[in-house]
C-alpha cells in the first residue's frame, strides 16, 4: 500500500525516500534493458520511471501495439517486469502528452488529422505555434481513453497493492506549458465558450452596469472577438480573468485524466502532475507553473505534485532557486501532500552533445542534497540513461522521421550514455545515491527547522502565461510582475536570508494569513492584489512584521487603483528613478542599517510617510527605505534595486525582533546550512559548499556553539548530513562531523570523511568526546 501522510511516502507503512531514474525502454533495444536497469541498481536507486509514449504505441493503421507484437520494444509490460526482477518499483507515466522530446509532444500525427478542431487558435486567432491540444475537446479525450484501454491493462496487475511493482502513476505532463512558452492561450470556439461561462459566474452581478469589466458580454455578437483580440478597456481584467479560468480548466482536465485512469482499475496509488517552469537555467519563473497547476493537486487527496527543474550548475545562484522552489512547492501543499521531483535535471548539461557544457559532476549531489533537507521525498533523476531514437512508422518528411527532433541519439548528457556507456556524472550520481540511502532512516521522516519568517508567495503574480503581445495594459502588468515578484529582485531576498543561516518556508498569501506575529518577507511591484494587501495589513496590525521589497502596491492585478497597504502605513510613492546613461544611484544606510557600505542600485523610489524610521536614502538624500510602526507590528519598506546583502537583510530583521536559528561564521559565500529533525528529536545538521574552495565555518544553533566552536572544513563542491542527536545502531550519537555512510559487520556504524580541521572526526555520544584522526 502506498500513503502519502504527513508529507511522507509510506509504503506499506514504512516511511522512504524514493530514488529513481528515468529510463526510456523506448530508446534502449530490448536486449540492453537489464544492462541500463544493473547500473540503476548499481547507483544505489531502487526505483525505474519511464514515459510511455502513445506516439510510439500506435501503428500507421490506428492499433496499438502494447505487448512487443510489431516490435519487442513495445512490450512495456516486460520492461516493467524485468525492473521488478532487479528490485526496482516503477513510475508510470502514459500521458497523454509526455513530453520527453518527442514530436507532437507524444501524441500520435493521426489525432491532429483525423480531429482539425481540437487544435487551438490563439491571439487574433492565429493558429497555435506549437502541437498543443484542447485538452478538453471532447474528441481528444475520446481519443485519450482509446489509448488508455490499451495502456491501462498492463498497469493495473502491475500496481503495487496488486503485488507489483508500480508506486505511481503521473497524469498527462506539463499541463499547460505549450500555451505558456508560446503566449499562445488555448482560444478555440468551445473554450471561448466555456470562458464566457466562467466571467459570467465571476462577475454576473456586474453585467451591464457601469462597473461592468467588460463592454461585450457572453452570448452578445463579438463576444469570442473580444477575447481573442482584447480591446485596451478590457485588457486587464481579461488578463486576470484568463488566468484564473485556464486553472480551473487544468484542474477539470486532470480531474478527467484520473477518473479515467480509476474506472479502468488504477487504485492504491498516488497520482502525480509533474510542474514545469524553469526557463533557460533560470527557477525564477517557475511558479508560474505552480500557478497554472495549483487546482489540478492542491489539497486533492491522492494528488501528489513534482517539480521539473533544469537550472544548471549547482551555484549561489541555482540553489538559491531550488530553495525557493521547493518552499513555494510545500506552501501550497495539504498537510499530507509531500515534496517530490520527478524531472530531477542529472548528468553533464551536454543535451546537443556539441561538448558546449559541462557541469562539475558534483552538481546532482549538491541539488540532491538540498531536495532532501527540505523534505523532498522522491527524487526522479532526468535523464538517467539515453538511447536512441527508433524511427517513426510512417515517413513524415521532416528531416529524421525519428520519433524525436533530436535525432538518432538521445540523452547525451546523462550518466549513462546513449549506447550504454557510463558518462562523466554517473559516479558523482551514484555517490549522491548511496549518501541519501545511507540516510534513508532519518531523512524519510524528518522534517526542515524554520525560524519564524516565510516568503510571501503570491501566486496570482505569476499567472503572466498569457498577455496579448500587442496590448499595452498587459504588457505593463505582467512587465511589473515580472520584474519584481517572489524571492526579490535578483534574489535579494532569498540569498540573503540562506547565506545569513535563515531557515524558511513560505507563506501563500492569497490563500492564508501568514502565521500570526511571524515575519513576512516579501518582493513585489506596483501590482499586488487587493486580498494580498489586506492580509498582509490585517497581519501586522495583529502583531506580525512585513519586510517589502520593490516599488509600492499602487494597482491590483487588473491595473485598477489599489492603495490599501501603502496607505495603511502612511506611505506616498514618488515618481521610480532608474540608472541610465547619466545616472547612477547608490544607497546610503541610517539607523539601525548603518553601518553599511554605499552600494550602487538599479533604480530607486523616493518615498514620502508621515512616520517611522528612515533606513536608506540615496546620497542626495531622497528617503527609498522606512521602518513603519501598524498596530502592534511593523513593516520594513525597501523601495529600490537591492543587491543580496547577508548584512542588510540581518539587520532589518534583527530590528524586527527575528534572529537566525543558524548561525555561521564562513569567511566567503557560498555555504548553505539547515537543519532537519524527527518527532522523536533527532536532528540532523546539514551542509551544502557550492564553492571551489575548501569552507572554513564555525556552527551556532540557538545560541549554542556546535562542536564547541570549533571551526568545520567543509571541502570544495561537497555536501553533508551531520549527525545532531541521531540513533544510529542503537546508540544516540550527539554530535559527528562527518557523515554516516554504512553500518559494518560487526553493527558498528561507519562515517565519512571528517570535517575537523586536521582532516579527523569529533564524536560525542553521550556526553563523552572522543576524537578520531583522519586514518581512524
Amino acid at each position: 500500500m502506498i500513503e502519502t501522510v504527513r508529507r511522507q511516502i509510506r509504503i506499506d507503512g514504512e516511511p522512504v525516500v524514493v530514488m529513481s531514474g528515468e529510463v526510456h525502454y523506448f530508446r534502449v533495444a530490448r536486449a540492453e534493458w537489464g544492462q541500463r536497469l544493473d547500473l540503476l541498481v548499481e547507483a544505489g536507486c531502487d526505483t525505474v520511471a519511464s514515459y510511455i509514449p502513445w506516439l510510439f504505441h500506435e501503428l500507421p493503421d490506428g492499433t496499438l501495439d502494447v505487448t512487443g507484437e510489431t516490435r519487442p520494444e513495445r512490450d512495456i509490460g516486460a520492461f516493467i517486469d524485468l525492473a521488478a526482477s532487479k528490485g526496482l518499483r516503477f513510475i508510470a507515466r502514459p500521458g497523454p502528452f509526455i513530453m520527453a522530446e518527442l514530436k507532437n509532444e507524444g501524441i500520435p500525427f493521426r489525432v491532429y488529422r483525423d480531429h482539425p478542431e481540437i487544435v487551438p487558435v490563439g491571439w487574433d486567432g492565429r493558429p497555435a505555434v506549437s502541437r498543443t491540444i484542447d485538452y478538453l475537446a471532447p474528441a481528444f479525450l475520446e481519443e485519450s481513453g482509446r489509448w488508455f484501454d490499451a495502456i491501462i491493462p498492463v498497469l493495473t496487475p502491475r500496481l503495487q497493492p496488486a503485488g507489483g511493482p508500480i508506486i505511481g502513476v503521473q497524469l498527462d505532463n506539463e499541463v499547460g506549458m505549450l500555451a505558456w512558452v508560446t503566449n499562445a492561450p488555448d482560444l478555440t470556439d468551445d473554450l471561448v465558450a466555456a470562458f464566457g461561462d466562467f466571467v459570467l459566474e465571476r462577475h454576473g452581478p456586474l453585467a451591464r452596469t457601469s462597473a461592468a469589466p467588460y463592454a461585450v458580454w457572453p452570448g452578445d455578437d463579438g463576444w469570442a472577438d473580444l477575447v481573442r483580440s482584447p480591446s485596451e478597456d478590457a485588457a486587464g481584467m481579461l488578463r486576470l480573468d484568463l488566468g484564473l479560468f485556464m486553472r480551473r480548466r487544468f484542474g477539470d482536465y486532470v480531474a478527467t485524466l484520473r477518473r479515467m485512469c480509476e474506472e479502468r482499475g488504477v487504485g492504491g496509488v498516488p497520482f502525480f502532475v509533474n510542474i514545469h517552469g524553469t526557463e533557460g537555467g533560470n527557477g525564477a519563473p517557475f511558479p508560474i507553473g505552480i500557478s497554472q497547476l495549483v487546482d489540478t493537486y492542491s489539497g486533492i487527496p491522492g494528488m501528489v505534485s513534482g517539480s521539473d527543474h533544469y537550472l544548471g550548475e549547482a551555484t549561489l545562484g541555482t540553489m538559491t532557486d531550488l530553495y525557493v522552489i521547493n518552499a513555494y512547492m510545500a506552501a501550497v501543499h495539504d498537510d499530507d501532500q509531500p515534496l517530490t521531483s520527478l524531472e530531477f535535471e542529472a548528468g553533464s548539461g551536454d543535451y546537443g552533445a556539441g561538448s558546449e557544457m559541462q557541469y562539475d559532476p558534483s552538481t546532482a549531489d549538491l541539488k540532491t542534497r538540498l531536495c532532501l533537507a527540505q523534505g523532498n521525498r522522491l527524487i526522479n533523476y532526468y535523464l538517467f540513461a539515453g538511447g536512441i531514437n527508433p524511427p517513426l512508422d510512417e515517413r513524415v518528411g521532416d528531416g529524421n522521421d525519428r520519433i524525436s527532433f533530436t535525432g538518432e541519439r538521445h540523452g547525451t548528457a546523462a550518466p549513462v550514455g546513449p549506447e550504454g556507456q557510463r558518462g562523466y556524472a554517473y559516479e558523482a550520481t551514484k555517490r549522491a545515491v548511496h549518501a541519501v540511502k545511507a540516510n534513508e532512516p532519518w531523512l524519510a521522516r524528518m522534517t526542515e527547522d524554520h525560524d519564524d519568517i516565510a516568503l510571501g508567495l503570491t501566486l496570482d503574480a505569476y499567472m503572466t502565461e498569457y498577455h496579448h503581445p500587442d496590448s499595452d495594459v498587459m504588457t505593463e502588468v505582467v512587465d511589473d510582475l515580472t520584474a519584481h515578484r517572489g524571492a526579490g529582485e535578483r534574489k535579494a531576498l532569498a540569498r540573503s536570508l540562506l547565506l545569513s543561516g535563515f531557515r524558511f518556508g513560505a507563506t501563500h498569501l492569497e490563500r492564508h494569513d501568514p502565521r500570526p506575529g511571524s515575519t513576512v518577507l516579501l518582493g513585489a511591484g506596483r501590482h499586488v492584489s487587493r486580498i494580498v494587501q489586506e492580509r498582509l495589513v490585517g497581519h501586522v496590525v495583529a502583531g506580525g512584521n512585513l519586510v517589502l521589497l520593490g516599488p509600492l502596491p499602487e494597482r491590483d492585478l487588473d491595473g485598477s487603483p489599489c492603495l490599501l497597504l501603502v496607505e495603511a502605513l502612511g506611505l506616498t510613492a514618488g515618481a521610480v528613478r532608474r540608472d541610465h546613461g547619466h545616472y547612477f544611484p547608490s544607497l546610503v544606510a541610517h539607523g539601525w542599517a548603518a553601518p553599511w557600505p554605499e552600494m550602487r542600485a538599479g533604480w530607486v523610489q523616493p518615498l514620502t510617510h508621515d512616520r517611522g524610521d528612515v533606513v536608506l536614502t540615496d546620497v542626495e538624500g531622497a528617503v527609498c527605505g522606512v521602518d513603519v510602526d501598524l498596530g502592534r507590528g511593523r513593516a520594513v519598506v525597501l523601495a529600490a534595486q537591492l543587491p543580496s546583502s547577508p548584512a542588510l537583510f540581518t539587520r532589518a530583521l534583527d530590528a524586527l525582533g527575528v534572529r537566525p536559528g543558524l548561525r555561521l561564521e564562513t569567511q566567503w559565500p557560498g555555504l548553505f546550512a539547515t537543519t532537519t529533525s524527527t518527532d522523536d528529536g533527532q536532528r540532523a545538521l546539514h551542509l551544502i559548499n557550492t564553492s571551489g574552495a575548501p569552507a572554513a565555518v564555525t556552527v551556532a544553533l540557538d545560541g549554542t556553539a556546535i562542536a564547541d566552536g570549533v571551526s568545520l572544513s567543509v571541502p570544495a563542491r561537497s555536501g553533508h548530513v551531520l549527525p545532531l542527536g541521531l540513533e544510529i545502531a542503537g546508540r544516540r550519537f550527539d554530535w559527528v562531523s562527518a557523515e554516516f555512510t554504512r553500518v559494518d559487520d560487526r553493527g558498528a556504524p561507519v562515517f565519512g570523511v571528517g570535517l575537523d580541521p586536521d582532516g579527523g572526526t569529533t564524536v560525542v555520544v553521550d556526553g563523552q568526546t572522543t576524537r578520531l584522526g583522519r586514518d581512524d
